[in-house]
């Protein structure tokens, strides 16, 4: 009887040794580190100027006096700047006849480039056959083999490597992929996730008339980025950043959300991309229902408990009710829980939408603002470039966090909280330019040189 207890006991003992064993692999398994991460940055020779734009709007025959002055409200209210880039056949005037060839190029000098360098900066540490997950994001671009193939095979990589290729996800394709990589991590011991996010603009100019589908073309630029991940806890020293919660939102059983950043053709039949008015307004739609799931992970109690009580307070109370008005609810508090926000450069309405929505202030969405004006609205890899501006202007220190927010098609809104680990101080692609940032007038110089159209009479003019 006392053997029988005994050995009770000792299978019971190794049991829960067992359990919490298990319990810690798999949470050394469910980390995510940031190991390191490179925006693209694209030869001078790209760079759209004020000159260039204006070449490339007087060459397309069908536009008129009224598309000249709506592109140059658009350009002028953009917040982009002169020193976007776009694509070589853009450039040589070959925007109306690309070809699979063009879109081709454009992801090879992406992939030469910055996946090279991500693997450059890791002094050796990490190296093409060290990956074991790849992920990658190209929206409007999906030739075969895919992109995804294309850069095992640049990079030799092994053929064991679980490489996955995202298309048609829109901006919001950066945590996606973040996402699948983390989960792809989960199911491996000490893995290493290549995360690879561009876009292809040379295929995808829209060379027609409709004006809710010219937007996409004074928004969009060439860029790119590529992001190293592990769950090795022997890299977690190197390690600049771990991730700390993701969430993602798709509200596309809404018809107007699911219609407001759309590829369809136009009534003379070319394809571009539409963006409608309701753009903002399902953005923050999207948000808010983003964070019902986000703020109890990322804020502490004491501000989800203030909130709670001032919404018990805003119901118990009956003055709005006696004076027939409405009076303004708490708001939440989210700089109680974040030190800097993340948020998607998608365009001015956006970015001023979503500091609304949490009652930032200018200082906080002065990345975002930088980065729509540096580089565009680069879609995927936009929120890298973001966090770029914040890590080579020093801003981001041990213990920091830091909320990420981006927006895409569908209509989709993720998110996700990272908190700093080690030493963020690389100027990366900003380095030649970022001690230019914040300057003092972001205005672009296209009302100066163009302003004049305003004043034009009749339907024909030249630039």
């Amino acid at each position: 009887m006392e053997l029988l207890l005994m050995l009770t006991v000792l299978l019971f003992a190794h049991a829960v040794g067992y359990l919490a064993w298990a319990a810690a692999v798999r949470r050394r398994q469910s980390r995510c580190y940031l190991l390191d991460y490179v925006c693209h940055k694209p030869s001078d020779d790209r760079k759209v100027t004020t000159e260039m734009a204006g070449a490339l709007i007087e060459r397309n025959p069908r536009l008129g006096l009224s598309e000249y002055r709506f592109l140059l409200r658009v350009i002028v209210g953009s917040g982009i700047g002169e020193e976007t880039y776009s694509p070589r056949n853009i450039v040589d005037s070959r925007e109306d006849a690309p070809t699979h060839q063009d879109a081709v190029e454009e992801m090879d000098a992406f992939i030469d480039d910055a996946i090279a360098q991500l693997f450059a900066k890791s002094g050796g540490l990490i190296r093409p056959c060290d990956v074991d997950v790849l992920v990658v994001n190209v929206s409007m671009f999906s030739p075969a083999p895919s992109i995804a193939s294309r850069i095992v095979r640049r990079y030799g990589m092994r053929e064991d490597v679980a490489a996955y290729n995202l298309s048609g996800m829109g901006c919001s394709a950066g945590l996606i992929s973040l996402d699948l990589a983390r989960n792809a991590l989960r199911t491996r011991r000490n893995a290493t996730a290549l995360v690879v996010s561009t876009e292809s603009i040379a295929p995808n100019w829209y060379p027609g008339t409709d004006k809710s589908m010219m937007l996409g073309n004074m928004l969009f630029r060439c860029g790119g980025s590529a992001v190293l991940l592990s769950n090795d806890p022997a890299l977690r020293g190197r390690a600049k950043m771990e991730l700390r919660c993701l969430v993602r939102s798709n509200i596309a059983a809404n018809d107007d959300a699911h219609a407001c950043a759309l590829q369809r053709e136009d009534g003379d039949g070319r394809v571009g991309i539409s963006l409608s008015k309701t753009l903002p307004k399902a953005a923050v739609r999207a948000f808010t229902v983003n964070l019902r799931t986000l703020a109890p992970r990322i804020l502490p109690v004491t501000e989800l408990a203030r909130f709670a009580a001032g919404l018990v307070l805003r119901k118990l109370s009956s003055s709005s009710r006696k004076h027939g008005g409405k009076s303004e609810g708490p708001k939440i508090n989210f700089k109680s829980g974040v030190e800097h926000f993340c948020l998607h450069p998608g365009g001015t309405a956006v970015i001023e939408a979503v500091k609304r929505s949490l009652s930032l202030d200018d200082g906080d969405v002065e990345p975002a603002r930088m980065t729509l004006h540096r580089w565009g609205n680069t879609s995927a890899s936009s929120l890298w470039y973001v966090l770029s501006y914040m890590e080579a202007k020093g801003r981001l220190r041990r213990g920091d966090r830091v909320l990420m927010v981006t927006f895409g098609s569908g209509f989709k809104c993720n998110s996700c909280m990272w908190e700093v680990k080690g030493d963020m101080a690389d100027k990366g692609a900003w380095a030649d330019c970022v001690d230019d940032y914040p300057p003092a007038n972001t205005a672009n110089p296209y009302m100066d040189k163009f302003g004049w159209l305003n004043d034009v009479e009749g339907d024909t003019v030249m630039l």
